[in-house]
């Protein structure tokens, strides 16, 4: 991948709350095409490095870029038709799976929001992609948590963005559905799309992802392919487990131990 394919640059980045850095010093590409598993224990900040690139919060140091661009001077509206943000958790929404997922539609709307058949396409396309068609028309708050979490992914879906950011998506769903989730994001990367996508089951991310970043206390300790991040021990010191890596029908399986 040349520099020219990375829709997100992280240089020198820290960030926080309360003038407490919580992220440190941040160097990091997201590139097109691709993957990104950011890896690490509770605490670390990886929900934090999230946020700094959806520009929830500003850094308290360094710059990120978005496609060449000063995150901090993209207008609002328009960041929003570039970046979509599945955080870790949200109120429960008392309104139709539908009316929900259309909301991913508002970046692109004018007043009055009025959606044109491009637009109720796109969120048809997107609830068929997340696997909640079916339940268009129930209430969001009758769902389980994992079809709800489905639905809010079917939303980030619809915004229909070049860089999609997801905090833990796997919460609340079956081991089948969070292997639909998995081939999901590596078909979003497959049109061209960055992913960056916190995930806490190791042998899933090492699996699935291109590329893994690795965080503890804070800094970024680790980047590279699945391969390059095992060989150089670094999962294995930070999380204090002995990784292992076997070949199961042609595909390599990973799984760790005490």
């Amino acid at each position: 991948m040349s520099p020219q394919d990375a829709i997100l640059s992280l240089r020198g980045v820290s960030g926080g709350y309360r003038g407490r850095a919580v992220v440190e010093d941040v160097t990091l590409e997201l590139r097109r095409g691709e993957v990104t598993a950011l890896l690490g224990p509770n605490g670390c900040g990886k929900s934090t490095l999230l946020r700094l690139c959806a520009r929830l919060m500003e850094p308290m140091g360094g710059s990120i870029l978005l496609e060449g661009r000063e995150l901090s001077s993209i207008p609002r509206k328009e960041l929003a038709r570039l970046v979509s943000l599945l955080p870790q958790g949200r109120p429960v929404s008392n309104i139709p799976v539908r009316s929900l997922v259309s909301h991913g539609r508002f970046p692109y709307l004018g007043y009055p929001r009025r959606m044109t058949p491009a637009d109720r396409r796109a969120v048809e396309e997107a609830m068929e992609l997340a696997g909640v068609s079916e339940y268009r028309e129930r209430n969001v708050s009758e769902l389980s948590g994992g079809q709800r979490q489905k639905v809010y992914l079917a939303m980030a879906l619809a915004q229909d963005t070049p860089l999609v950011l997801l905090d833990e998506p796997a919460t609340y769903l079956d081991p089948c559905h969070q292997l639909e989730l998995l081939e999901l994001l590596r078909r979003l990367a497959g049109r061209g799309r960055a992913v960056a996508v916190v995930l806490h089951d190791l042998p899933q991310a090492l699996e699935w992802a291109h590329r893994a970043a690795v965080m503890e206390a804070g800094r970024l300790v680790d980047a590279g392919t699945p391969a390059e991040v095992l060989d150089r021990g670094t999962l294995d010191r930070v999380f204090g487990l002995r990784a292992c890596r076997v070949t199961v029908e042609g595909k390599e399986r990973y799984f760790f131990t005490r």
